[in-house]
């Protein structure tokens, strides 16, 4: 039922203003415009009332109550991962412990073994000197059997050969779940991250670089004369960062989305850059380790070793890690977070990062 004042507006009269042409119509349709006017005021007045009173408190209640879930989700996870870790840690640390103990031992075998060899051999040395010094040459032949059977007990000692088993086996801390925690938790950390930047000096004539450093396009047609110099990669479409890393850990992402001919990864400072041989080439010699892609196929390179990668779908961006101290690179997918590839080796030189690009353009992330 509409509001009595409302009806009561149906007969009240305006005397229209000669200047306003919108009131320049007859008094009762203008007067029932204002009264739908205020109706639908009045019903947009309720339904916000309403909203207020009913629907807001329900979603403060509703939103209270999922972050209360969240909270407990947060809390829940970390705890298991907490465990984990700590068992993690726990089972780990049992392992280095037996394995140093087992090196040990086999230290200590051999230090007997070869204090008794010693001691063998000094003695018949000493038994050797003291006969040629006493004994005339009649005497010597008496002695003949004597000292053949010494001196071939003696034959029956080796020299030493080195032996893994003399050696700590890295391998015993080898553990996926570190691994992936370690990885994730490098990339993942904005201080962990590099600050990486591409030496244009090292740019190939193949490629452009960007401003800012950071991205570079294959660019064939597009080539232009460079400034020869030593850096310079003149045959392979390559590139090197700036800054070289000579201890510790580093970590860099690349965004790979654009391109379907790609490689990444590192070298080091005996990387040849002119020519077209393998010297030059990433990954086809000793001195580079890169993960790359040609069209579906995905593969890990070191001086002429590949090895396929099998990957359900092609990451948009790849993550470089790598540890001088501890002797490792890792490739490593941020978005799903899952390793690519891993690969030990004993860093001798300091370490360049390493891009190579054959189609379209690759990016560091920042």
């Amino acid at each position: 039922m509409r509001d009595q004042r409302l009806l009561g507006l149906r007969g009240f009269s305006l005397r229209p203003a000669p200047s306003s042409d919108w009131l320049q119509q007859p008094p009762q349709p203008f007067q029932n415009q204002l009264v739908d006017r205020c109706e639908k005021l009045q019903l947009q007045s309720a339904a916000i009332t309403k909203y207020m009173a009913e629907v807001l408190p329900g979603k403060n209640q509703s939103a209270l109550s999922a972050a209360s879930g969240a909270r407990e989700v947060v809390v829940q996870r970390l705890i298991l991962v907490r465990s984990m870790c700590e068992n993690e840690e726990q089972r780990l640390l049992e392992k280095v412990h037996v394995e140093e103990e087992r090196a040990h031992q086999s230290i200590l075998t051999q230090r007997a073994h070869w204090t008794e060899s010693l001691q063998k051999l000094t003695a018949l040395r000493t038994y050797l000197v003291d006969m040629i010094t006493n004994l005339n040459d009649h005497g010597l032949v008496l002695a003949e059997q004597e000292i053949f059977e010494r001196t071939e007990a003696a034959d029956g000692i080796l020299e030493p050969q080195e032996s893994e088993k003399l050696n700590f086996n890295q391998k015993c801390v080898q553990s996926p779940l570190l691994h992936q925690l370690w990885a994730s938790a490098v990339l993942s950390c904005a201080t962990g991250l590099e600050e990486v930047h591409i030496d244009e000096r090292t740019v190939s004539p193949l490629l452009a670089l960007s401003e800012d450093k950071r991205t570079l396009a294959f660019s064939p047609k597009r080539a232009k004369p460079c400034p020869d110099c030593p850096e310079r990669f003149d045959h392979w479409p390559n590139a090197v960062g700036a800054k070289a890393f000579h201890r510790g850990t580093h970590a860099w992402r690349v965004s790979v989305d654009k391109s379907c001919a790609y490689k990444l990864g590192i070298s080091s400072s005996s990387l040849q850059r002119k020519g077209p041989g393998n010297a030059a080439r990433l990954g086809y010699n000793p001195f580079s380790w890169v993960f790359s892609r040609y069209d579906k196929e995905f593969r890990f390179s070191h001086n002429s070793h590949h090895q396929v990668v099998e990957l359900v779908k092609c990451p948009t961006q790849v993550g470089v890690v790598v540890d001088l101290d501890g002797g490792e690179v890792l490739f490593y997918d941020p978005t799903a977070c899952v390793i690519l590839h891993s690969h030990r080796e004993v860093f001798t030189e300091p370490i360049y990062p390493a891009f190579a690009v054959a189609h379209q353009s690759i990016s560091l992330v920042q």
